[in-house]
């Protein structure tokens, strides 16, 4: 942990309400017997930076026996981020990936030209009554490198640096943002980070990333004199000085950003991509299940199951 001088607040700018280009109220979504919250893609703003879709899981709890299972499902075009505040997920992939993640990882999957993953709540933690809430999130793909072979990392809470200012904790999941570079190797500008903020701390966005937007996962915030409470997601105007404060209670906001896409994206059910054709031909694949010798394998150990194309 460091203490990180770009992490005061713009203290002599006053922000204007404009600079709040869009605020997204999520809405609800089941994705098989659990409710997510859904932020991205909206009819108001499909992405921000590369960020093309964006789900709150929770704050849920579970009773014995209980837990998450989505059987397994395809991609292209994306990675995916899964990041936790609380409880555990376990990862399976068609690369043979087994993977638990637990909070303050983060769990980065590149889809390239086609993968297949799952994420279940294991078998000791169902034992047992528990809980869940975090948040996933895909980021689209440049175009140069959607059809690259797909991989996987995970790197623990240790291994992603912790930034510290005046009551406030930044980790950085993804990216680069004040001064400080994530371990994941990306594609393009970006940031995403998890930001906790005692009351009455503030905290500014990084000022150098094209497009910047924060999610309000708990607590309150104010900003340019509103106030913003968990679950809403506000999007800025580009260039804009912006800092926030955590209301009486204290927040916990999801920050993120970067460079927008040079050319449109299409996204339809789990598939994301510069071209309708490339999304017909990833659903044709699908649909046909040639798990032996066609685009798509089912993760080794998770292969009795998976969700049909919609």
């Amino acid at each position: 942990m460091s203490i990180n001088p770009q992490l005061q607040a713009h203290s002599d700018t006053i922000v204007s309400p404009d600079s709040i280009e869009t605020l997204i109220i999520p809405r609800a979504r089941d994705i098989g017997g659990f409710e997510v919250r859904r932020a991205l893609p909206t009819a108001k703003r499909q992405m921000v930076g590369p960020f093309i879709f964006f789900d709150q899981m929770g704050p849920a709890e579970f009773i014995t026996d209980s837990g998450i299972d989505v059987r397994p499902h395809p991609h292209i075009g994306l990675a995916t981020v899964t990041y936790l505040y609380q409880g555990e997920f376990e990862h399976r992939d068609s690369l043979g990936t087994q993977q638990m993640i637990y909070p303050g990882e983060v769990n980065w999957m590149i889809a390239g030209n086609g993968i297949t993953h799952s994420e279940r709540t294991s078998k000791k933690t169902r034992a047992n009554p528990h809980s869940l809430f975090g948040i996933q999130t895909w980021v689209a793909l440049p175009e140069e490198h959607e059809e690259t072979n797909a991989a996987f990392e995970h790197h623990g809470k240790d291994a992603l640096p912790l930034l510290e200012a005046e009551g406030a904790q930044v980790r950085l999941i993804l990216g680069n943002a004040w001064g400080e570079t994530a371990p994941v190797k990306t594609y393009g500008h970006m940031f995403y980070a998890d930001a906790v903020l005692q009351p009455g701390a503030q905290l500014p966005l990084p000022d150098h990333h094209e497009d910047r937007g924060l999610h309000v996962s708990a607590g309150d915030i104010t900003v340019a004199g509103k106030t913003y409470t968990a679950g809403q997601m506000m999007i800025f105007r580009p260039g804009d000085a912006i800092s926030m404060r955590a209301g009486n209670q204290g927040a916990r906001v999801m920050l993120l950003g970067g460079d927008t896409m040079s050319s449109q994206r299409y996204i339809w059910w789990n598939f994301v991509a510069s071209s309708k054709e490339k999304i017909e031909e990833a659903k044709a694949a699908w649909a046909a299940g040639d798990w032996e010798n066609g685009r798509f394998q089912l993760p080794p150990g998770d292969d009795d199951e998976f969700i049909p194309l919609p």
